[in-house]
């Protein structure tokens, strides 16, 4: 009975959280008045979306900015993470720290401070007199400003995936007589491939379904994306759930297309080596390129995170904007107002913080069991539970949360967590179950098929097998990613915006609603500890599998 109840439980979870509110979607976008009870008019919503004059400029809008953030993050990311991975670098490990963070920022904290840094009047005319507002507020801005915050996808890819490689091939390559680029060319960029992919692969989806910058910055650069089009139709008066339903339609499209294109080009393609497990990679000696490879990456990591970084931090302790940058216009008053108890950020960081825990232990039970039932049972209907597991890697956060309102928000419900803190825990765990599926999945295919069989052999359930031998295994790999799910979902910004009950606000809420009242102070002292406690809870996880994987 327990053997059933576990995929039984799993199944229904993931039907709750991926698949209803992805059929909801569906059926609100065949069936227009679907929300009313009706099934009439069967693809009625189709036309007017069709004639919709913004749809053009939405879909170009998203798939050019996608693209050119993919390809300008492959120029940025595969250059470093060729030199990460192949040579020896002073303080190596700091310069991946420092290609974290800006994946750690929010991607709205970034586009804010950009904002604080390069518009009319900003910190950067203040100290230098340049002003390059009219770059900032323009395509070029927002694909730069995109760029900076997503290239270190590609850069840890590829890096990883030579570091793990090493240059054994390239090394017996040379010796018979290839050149440094030939061998390069042919064997080492190659076996990177598959990784680089992957990152572009990654940085085209994080693009497509990013609100938070072109929604800072496209208004006044004249950009509109499908994530801002749909956040409108469901917030301008009347609302207008056919047509969010329908672009959200065209923007999963538009994801599992470059998903497609990604299998296409390299799935099945596969560059193994066939000479065993790859010895330990130490990398090569830099020589002459050492110090132009150090100057390089200085120059990335001042662009993407020191500037970004500064501004945030600067403007937290600025008195105010216009008071410029002075020893006089130095104030702590920001941070005493974020801990006041009369201000809303205390209940913001507490209402996050929990959800955020909350959201990491329901992934990570999920995840451990939907991959142990995938990887080391092998159900039958295992294909259900992986696809559905790991489909939230292709559902932008826009898209969640509209699936969300329309499965919930209906009368026949007898309890319903819309308009409840319960809604966010939702769509939290929706977007974020990829990761601990993938990480604890990696961890059980490194395990083995041996241990569990003879656990079962001397007496031992199934369940028993799982609880006494498997999690203690796999648990680092589990909990880091858990720590990455907390770092990430206590920060989300476009399913808070559109599914906090009201009176509810999350840091991600509450930073963006600071600067629409005209108070980044505040905004930028709350993103800055934010920042700060994300950065040491990836720092964590990373020591954690580290450590695991050198047990």
């Amino acid at each position: 009975m327990k053997q059933k109840f576990i995929p039984a439980f799993t199944l229904a979870m993931l039907l709750v959280l991926v698949a209803l509110p992805l059929l909801f979607i569906i059926l609100q976008a065949i069936f227009p008045h679907f929300s009313a009870g009706s099934w009439q008019d069967a693809f009625a919503g189709v036309s007017p979306l069709l004639r919709d004059p913004q749809l053009p400029a939405m879909l170009g809008g998203t798939l050019t900015i996608a693209a050119s953030v993919a390809l300008l993050s492959a120029l940025i990311g595969l250059p470093l993470g060729v030199v990460r991975g192949l040579f020896r670098l002073p303080l190596a490990k700091l310069w991946d720290t420092l290609f974290l963070i800006p994946f750690l920022t929010p991607p709205y904290i970034a586009a804010l401070s950009w904002t604080l840094v390069l518009q009319t009047q900003g910190y950067l005319q203040q100290l230098t007199g340049v002003n390059l507002n009219d770059l900032l507020f323009s395509r070029s801005g927002i694909v730069l400003v995109m760029t900076l915050n997503i290239f270190p996808v590609v850069y840890f890819a590829v890096s990883r995936s030579l570091l793990a490689s090493g240059q054994r091939l390239a090394l017996v390559a040379r010796v018979h007589g290839a050149t440094a680029g030939r061998a390069f060319w042919h064997i080492t960029l190659p076996m990177g491939s598959p990784a680089l992919a992957a990152g572009m692969l990654l940085a085209f989806t994080l693009a497509i379904e990013e609100y938070g910058v072109p929604a800072a910055l496209g208004s006044r650069a004249g950009v509109v994306m499908l994530t801002v089009g749909i956040e409108k139709k469901l917030a301008d008066w009347p609302i207008d759930l056919p047509g969010a339903s329908l672009l959200s339609l065209v923007l999963i499209i538009v994801a599992l297309g470059g998903w497609w294109l990604q299998r296409r080009l390299v799935g099945e393609k596969e560059v193994t080596s066939i000479t065993g497990k790859p010895g330990e990679n130490h990398g090569a000696g830099a020589g002459i390129l050492l110090l132009p490879a150090i100057l390089v990456m200085s120059m990335v990591a001042l662009l993407a995170t020191g500037l970004p970084v500064l501004s945030m931090a600067l403007t937290g302790i600025m008195s105010t904007l216009s008071g410029g940058v002075s020893w006089h216009n130095v104030t702590l008053s920001h941070y005493a107002a974020l801990f006041s108890q009369q201000g809303d950020a205390l209940s913001a960081l507490g209402t996050s913080l929990s959800l955020a825990f909350c959201a990491a232990l329901v992934t990570g039970t999920i995840g451990l069991l939907a991959a142990w039932l995938v990887v080391v049972q092998k159900i039958k209907g295992r294909g259900i539970i992986d696809a559905l597991s790991l489909m939230p890697a292709a559902l932008p956060g826009v898209v969640v949360g509209v699936g969300l309102i329309l499965l919930w928000n209906r009368s026949f419900w007898p309890v319903s967590p819309y308009n409840t803190w319960a809604i966010l825990l939702l769509s939290y765990c929706c977007l974020l179950l990829p990761w601990p599926v993938r990480y604890v999945s990696s961890a059980l295919r490194q395990l083995g098929g041996n241990l569990e069989p003879a656990a079962r052999v001397h007496g031992a359930s199934a369940l028993q097998a799982l609880r006494l031998i498997v999690l203690p295994l796999v648990s680092p790999a589990m909990l880091a990613a858990m720590l990455m799910v907390f770092a990430i979902a206590s920060r989300e910004l476009v399913t808070s915006l559109l599914l906090a009950p009201a009176g509810t606000q999350t840091v991600a809420v509450f930073i963006w609603r600071q600067f629409e009242q005209g108070s980044p102070g505040q905004g930028m002292a709350m993103a800055t500890l934010t920042l700060l406690c994300g950065l040491m809870l990836m720092l964590g996880a990373l020591a954690i599998v580290q450590r695991g994987e050198r047990r």
